[in-house]
């Protein structure tokens, strides 16, 4: 099956700034994209040119089959785009503007008041519909910009930074509503916010520089933290030094390290080598040497960490 988003080789240069640099990409249906960087690293002029709103200096983007230069009306009638900063008509109440967005997209009569409603219900914009866009909150403003996004019910939506200026209740209500709307469409979801990819994106492309250095599921990068998969145990600190020891010794323990705590106790971490887990053998040796311990966990990878390796690495 076709990818509903295709980009290929894009890449934007403004005078000796090079933004987008060679960035190939695409996203199927039932499929959503995280897309990450650190600021400046390319990810509005990306989403920019895929949308058709900014021409490349080279490579393509095609919405549904349709080249965004060359079928710009079709390419853009499958597309919901929510951009940085959402821009809308502050002298406009969100029906008001909704309606004029509806009228824009070609539809008419009642089709255009049940797709506002749709929209304005689907957003959560019912408390404020009839307030001026201008007095609204940032978060409010940036609800009736992904109404304006979804109105259409387009098979495809680019959205910038979808939880910004929201307050935990909203972004709850917009995650919930993406993953309502994932099975059924391809989403590119641009975020600062590393939590939003483990809770509602399928995949994660990072970028920096204007290139893309991972792309994988939330899990493949949780792999590549060295913490994940470690396990660490809580002991009396007169019993670490044997257990550190002991666990050194095995296999798939890359090495140990020992902390002290001001209770008399110590953590014992036990980081595990390359592709290995070691928290079988470890409950396995403890079983067998009767080693004693208050309490063990295994230890999931920080994404913090592995953005912050892979984008200010020499590679990136």
């Amino acid at each position: 099956m076709a990818a509903l988003i295709e980009a290929t080789a894009l890449r934007k240069t403004f005078g000796a700034i090079t933004a987008v640099d060679g960035i190939s990409l695409s996203v199927q249906k039932g499929e959503v994209l995280g897309f990450l960087g650190p600021n400046g690293a390319g990810k509005s002029t990306t989403m920019k040119m895929i949308t058709g709103f900014l021409e490349p200096d080279a490579g393509s983007a095609r919405i549904c089959g349709h080249d965004v230069l060359e079928e710009p009306k079709a390419a853009k009638a499958k597309l919901g785009y929510l951009p940085e900063g959402a821009p809308a008509y502050g002298d406009m109440t969100p029906a008001t503007f909704l309606r004029f967005i509806a009228e824009i997209r070609g539809f008419e009569g009642n089709d255009i008041k049940s797709r506002v409603i749709a929209a304005i219900s689907r957003a959560g914009l019912d408390s404020v519909v009839d307030q001026r866009i201008e007095t609204l909150s940032k978060g409010y403003k940036r609800r009736v910009g992904i109404a304006q996004a979804i109105l259409h019910d387009p098979p495809v939506l680019i959205m910038d930074e979808p939880t910004d200026g929201l307050d935990p209740n909203q972004k709850h209500h917009v995650r919930e509503l993406i993953r309502e709307m994932a099975p059924h469409k391809a989403i590119i979801v641009s975020t600062h916010i590393l939590e939003e990819v483990e809770a509602v994106c399928t995949r994660a492309v990072v970028i920096a520089k204007g290139r893309i250095v991972a792309d994988g599921t939330a899990e493949d990068l949780l792999r590549r933290a060295p913490t994940h998969g470690a396990v660490t145990l809580r002991v009396l600190q007169a019993d670490a030094e044997r257990i550190a020891k002991t666990l050194a010794d095995l296999a798939s323990v890359a090495r140990v390290e020992t902390t002290a705590e001001p209770d008399g106790r110590s953590l014992i971490r036990a980081l595990p080598k390359a592709d290995a887990a070691p928290a079988k053998a470890i409950g396995d040796l403890l079983r067998r040497e009767s080693l004693s311990f208050e309490e063990i966990y295994v230890e999931r990878g920080k994404l913090d960490d592995v953005f912050r390796e892979i984008t200010t690495s020499t590679q990136a």
